[in-house]
């Protein structure tokens, strides 16, 4: 069942945002894909695989250790602070920002870049005004702990629980 939660929200959330919203913006542009794909091609495709590939392992994370999703409204039950967790606070924004970011490269799309930034800006107010005030109710001291070890956007050193 935590599966499918999973594969409706990454659908309907991730989906709308990196997919429906940019080809939106592109119109048109988007049958212009570059006829000879130079260096910024190559690493737009790095770029989005890599944000890809980070987003499912955090929601593997978040199934399989936290019996949750990514979504609000069915968040894990367990704190999550393994995988990519260790390292970072926010995997999953970043994730999908470099998703966008390689749209943005890739397409040469300077209105897809505002939007990757607009997107950004939307994750870091989501984060501070409802995220992290409602984690640190729900899981108190430990998440505190976390926060101080773990920074919000950059990786940093390996989190141990119990640190």
């Amino acid at each position: 069942m935590v599966l499918l939660k999973n594969i409706i929200f990454t659908i309907f959330v991730p989906g709308t945002v990196t997919v429906v919203i940019p080809f939106l913006i592109l119109g048109r542009d988007i049958i212009a894909v570059p006829s000879q794909w130079g260096i910024p091609q190559h690493l737009a495709l790095l770029s989005a695989l890599l944000g890809v590939s980070v987003y499912f392992r955090c929601v593997w994370d978040f199934a399989s250790v936290g019996r949750g999703t990514p979504a609000p409204i069915d968040p894990p039950k367990v704190l999550v602070v393994r995988g990519l967790y260790r390292y970072v606070r926010n995997p999953i924004y970043l994730g999908l920002l470099f998703v966008l970011l390689g749209e943005a490269v890739f397409f040469e799309s300077w209105s897809l870049l505002r939007y990757a930034i607009g997107v950004f800006v939307l994750f870091y107010l989501f984060i501070i005004v409802y995220e992290e005030p409602s984690l640190r109710s729900k899981f108190g001291e430990s998440y505190v702990r976390y926060c101080q070890n773990v920074r919000r956007w950059t990786p940093g050193k390996k989190y141990q629980e119990g640190d």
